[in-house]
């Protein structure tokens, strides 16, 4: 019979396994929180450069307020873009932030920032 001793056995404790997996959760469910932000973000950059198409500031907004209730974007509206022009083109900018609860008084705060270029 052979004798085996605690120190050559391996593996994880409960402890440990539990801990592994608390760590596990709370980051897929942090992880499960940011993905539609970053959708929306796609999303926003995407009506951004549709809205070049119009000449005026007033029809760029315009543009891009039609685009974001196709989308259903919440986090930005036509008045919080930039609108700007280069060398005849027009170019749209914008930026924003999206805050996350965690716990408590714990926030995960997303900040966004993009253009039409």
């Amino acid at each position: 019979m052979t004798h085996i001793s605690k120190s050559a056995q391996r593996g994880m404790s409960l402890f440990s396994l539990l801990f592994v997996g608390i760590v596990l959760a709370a980051s897929g469910v942090i992880v499960a929180q940011v993905i539609p932000t970053a959708i929306e973000f796609q999303a926003i950059k995407k009506a951004a450069k549709k809205s070049t198409e119009g000449n005026t500031v007033v029809e760029v907004r315009s543009i891009f307020d039609k685009a974001a209730s196709i989308d259903n974007i919440t986090s930005i509206s036509g008045k919080d873009i930039e609108v700007t022009k280069e060398n005849d083109k027009v170019v749209v900018n914008f930026e924003y932030q999206r805050e996350i609860h965690l716990a408590g008084p714990a926030y995960l705060t997303l900040k966004y920032a993009g253009s039409s270029r």
